[in-house]
């Protein structure tokens, strides 16, 4: 690695830390510190999307699996960008309009008020969960990428990627994360569209180039399989309802069409990374087709002996913006989720402003240093919290569907689905694990979701709602938030 490459790197890492130093004069209290004030304009919330979603699985998975089988890998990153549409055009309106009404900061906020505090206690420990782990799984990619890239010691790498994204999280909170992620989405296009492309067009000869030097089976669209691309899709476009960060954003919006317009702008800009990490991933295997590591260290391969010094480091700036990017609202959930969820619904109700807002950091240090560790010496507990993720997908689609779209939902009926349906996504998973049958390899999700349907529809009419629960209903079924 050039010394000019690495001067960049440190460039990147030290700007990083200062946004979020300066973030930090400019916050007051708990909403600054988690929704930014409420004020970010749709061009924000377009980076805060593309950079939280499209991370270094994104980047490094799609280059990879596009190295694998060719253009059908592009919907490993493609169905975000159907996740953005469907996601903006039936609930980003609805969330900012009820998100400032009842001044909701957090998921788990918003089921409480429709549903009950039982509901949104299994929502905040399996959001808390996921999201510790998720954040520890991107600062692992990260350490390896600057490992790989670079030829530090992965201690080293890892080390420096952890320490840099904590930092600026920690001290800045929403607003650092969107200034950051102004930059990162910058870079991360720069480095992997308008910089990574045309060199690798240049060395296969575009797209020709790889018609003429690869299999036909590489131009196959549904490749990967269309059962395995739906599942994807499906599982993809829940997660968009479901996941806390969707939520912060849409409430960190100045205004409804800033939620609205900011998400469908990503959409564009996921299309955009999609298709170019697919290219990067089959030039690799026009120009490198024997790779010892396969697709997983495809495009640091092409960075590494195709790239130019300087643009060198521009791309490699790109891929950990791309994850850091993600590690920053990670982190950032999870310790929404302890600070508002768990200390002040539960522990301290009482607890001002400035109190919240200096736990607020406390709490994104602690739990960064937490998922450092998981990171760095228990990834197979980072493995067993990722069961976090179907269960939200699993046990938290239909319920929060049920908010705005059926007026029969009722908290027995919310508390029961999601408990069930966390108790049967477990089951499968142990039952996968040890080989109990052939029904066990089915993906846990689709059983998960099977008996929340099933029972959050039986209950909505086994059970009537009680009076607070028909204010409740009267409030979010208002057709003054659907104009």
């Amino acid at each position: 690695m050039a010394k000019f490459d690495i001067v960049i790197i440190f460039l990147y890492f030290g700007a990083m830390i200062a946004i979020g130093i300066f973030a930090n004069r400019k916050q007051k209290n708990m909403e600054d510190y988690y929704v930014g004030g409420r004020k970010a304009s749709a061009l924000s919330i377009m980076s805060l999307w593309l950079c939280s979603w499209i991370g270094g699985a994104a980047i490094v998975g799609g280059a990879g699996k596009a190295y694998e089988i060719g253009v059908s890998s592009v919907w490993m990153v493609l169905t975000t960008a159907i996740g953005c549409v469907i996601f903006a055009l039936t609930f980003a309106s609805l969330l900012k309009k009820m998100g400032d009404y009842r001044l909701h900061l957090t998921y788990p906020d918003l089921i409480e008020d429709r549903y009950d505090n039982r509901a949104r206690l299994i929502a905040t420990i399996t959001t808390l969960l996921a999201y510790i782990a998720y954040t520890a799984g991107q600062l692992a990619a990260a350490g390896t990428i600057i490992h790989t890239l670079m030829g530090w010691s992965l201690g080293t790498s890892f080390v420096i990627a952890a320490f840099v994204v904590i930092m600026y999280t920690a001290t800045g909170g929403f607003i650092a994360v969107t200034y950051t992620d102004w930059i990162q989405f910058s870079l991360l296009l720069l480095g992997i569209a308008v910089l990574g492309v045309p060199i690798a067009w240049g060395a296969v000869g575009g797209i020709s180039g790889l018609q003429n030097q690869l299999p036909t089976s590489y131009f196959d669209i549904g490749a990967w399989g269309w059962r395995t691309i739906l599942g994807l899709m499906v599982s993809m476009v829940f997660s968009f309802f479901t996941a806390m960060d969707s939520y912060t954003r849409m409430f960190s919006a100045k205004d409804v069409k800033s939620a609205r317009n900011g998400t469908l702008l990503a959409a564009l800009g996921v299309v955009i990374i999609a298709f170019s990490a697919t290219f990067l991933g089959m030039s690799a295997k026009v120009l490198y087709p024997d790779l010892t590591g396969g697709g997983g260290v495809a495009i640091a391969t092409l960075v590494i002996q195709l790239f130019p010094i300087g643009l060198k480091g521009l791309i490699i700036v790109g891929i950990l913006a791309a994850i850091m990017s993600t590690a920053d609202i990670c982190l950032l959930t999870a310790s929404a989720n302890f600070t508002r969820d768990i200390y002040q619904r539960y522990i301290n109700p009482a607890a001002s402003d400035k109190h919240m807002l200096r736990l607020g950091m406390i709490s994104s240090l602690a739990i960064g240093i937490l998922s450092a560790f998981m990171a760095w010496k228990m990834m197979n507990i980072i493995n067993i919290l990722y069961v976090a993720f179907t269960i939200n997908s699993a046990g938290l689609f239909i319920p929060t569907i049920a908010i705005f779209y059926w007026k029969k939902a009722n908290a027995n009926a919310a508390f029961w689905s999601m408990t069930l349906s966390l108790i049967t996504v477990l089951i499968w998973y142990v039952g996968g694990s040890f080989s109990w049958g052939s029904i066990f390899s089915l993906d846990p999700v689709w059983p998960g979701l099977a008996v929340s349907i099933l029972v959050f529809v039986s209950l909505s009419h086994l059970y009537n709602s009680t009076e607070i629960g028909i204010q409740k209903m009267e409030i979010y079924n208002d057709k003054t938030y659907r104009k």
